[in-house]
């Protein structure tokens, strides 16, 4: 009996091994190790970055070229004008129709990269650099007086406080000065000078500021030391930034007086190319490859008369520019004049730019026949 006991319980015990264990509370129960799944990536954060957009191609600045006969002009005019030329003081004389060049002449020497002196052509250049001063709010209007920019001119009581750049723009400053016309000039004692801005403050005041026409480098190197003080910089390199490099002139070169203030009246070169682009962008009305480098109300107000200049046939003086009609057909024309016969012609109704280098020291009017009975005649339009 106590046999057959002993093989039931065994019998038990191995059921009760073989079978499925019952299940644990949740609690207790050890979890299968996860699998790592990567995780799921934004479909935007997965796209490929956007590569850097490729800069705007540099304009191209250099001049192109044409035959006089396509624009309207008479290539024998070019043709009898170069042999004019000839042995004459004209280092270079380019003229640009309707945009582009259609004649150069380059004396024996010279070539399309000398870079001549320009004078008093200077004068134009600080005008259009005194306009976009006054657009970009460096100078408040051409009513400012000069004090606020050099306030030496307020220590004054016999006038020169109140000359305000309208009167240095104008030539009407009432500053004692000659250098127009022939006899006495006090030009080297203003070249030679230590400090050019106290040798111009300390002129004589002869006449009310605004009420007489006298030419004077004087007036605009104030205009220029003006500029500078309102731009904090040189008005090279402020023309550099705002005017050269936008037109592609790479040539311009500016002298400065003993303090380093840039002579404005009369110490800008560049070659005559780069003149012309300067005379281009005027007759453009100061907009160029899309932008507007010079306001164009300031090119409109600064080419109209605001008084009658020297009373003679230079013509009649805006802001540093003058004007008078030219040829047989008498076309309105705008152009800055420098001494020896320094000439950047600008003829609207023609759309058309003439820039004389010269020589000297000889009559600065000798050139001008050249572009009167030559260029402007070679118009075969209506």
């Amino acid at each position: 009996m106590k046999k057959i006991m002993a093989l039931l319980l065994a019998g038990a015990f191995l059921l009760s091994a073989c079978a499925s264990p019952s299940p644990a509370p949740s609690s207790s129960v050890e979890e299968a190790p996860t699998v790592s799944q990567p995780p799921q990536e934004d479909p935007v954060s997965q796209a490929e970055p956007e590569p850097d957009p490729e800069p705007d191609p540099e304009p191209d600045q250099e001049w192109q070229f044409d035959t006089p006969e396509n624009h309207q002009m008479d290539p024998e005019q070019f043709t009898r004008l170069h042999q004019a030329l000839l042995g004459s003081t004209v280092y270079a004389m380019v003229t640009a129709k309707d945009g582009v060049l259609i004649d150069e002449y380059y004396q024996d020497g010279y070539d399309e990269t000398s870079v001549f002196s320009l004078h008093s052509c200077s004068k134009s250049f600080t005008s259009a650099l005194i306009g976009i001063a006054i657009e970009q709010g460096h100078i408040d209007s051409i009513e400012d007086l000069l004090s606020k920019y050099l306030p030496q001119a307020a220590e004054f009581t016999d006038g020169k406080q109140n000359l305000t750049l309208r009167h240095l723009l104008t030539q009407t400053s009432g500053l004692e000065w000659y250098e127009w016309g022939g006899g006495y000039s006090n030009w080297q004692e203003f070249q030679t000078a230590p400090n050019w801005i106290d040798y111009i403050l300390g002129r004589n005041m002869v006449a009310q500021p605004g009420a007489v026409f006298n030419y004077s480098t004087g007036n605009t190197h104030l205009a220029a030391a003006a500029l500078e003080q309102a731009v904090g910089m040189s008005e090279l390199e402020y023309g550099k930034i705002n005017l050269f490099k936008p037109l592609g002139m790479e040539s311009v070169e500016w002298r400065t007086d003993p303090q380093c203030i840039t002579d404005g009246g009369n110490g800008i070169a560049m070659t005559a190319r780069d003149a012309a682009r300067f005379g281009q962008l005027y007759l453009q009305e100061g907009l160029w490859n899309g932008q507007q480098l010079i306001p164009k109300a300031w090119i409109t107000e600064s080419t109209t008369a605001q008084n009658n200049g020297a009373g003679d046939g230079t013509g009649s003086y805006g802001y540093f520019w003058w004007m008078r009609p030219f040829g047989t057909k008498n076309y309105p024309t705008y152009y800055a004049f420098g001494a020896w016969g320094q000439y950047i012609f600008v003829v609207p109704e023609l759309s058309l730019v003439t820039v004389i280098a010269c020589s000297g020291p000889q009559s600065s009017y000798a050139p001008r026949p050249y572009f009167t009975d030559y260029v402007l005649e070679a118009y075969q339009g209506e």
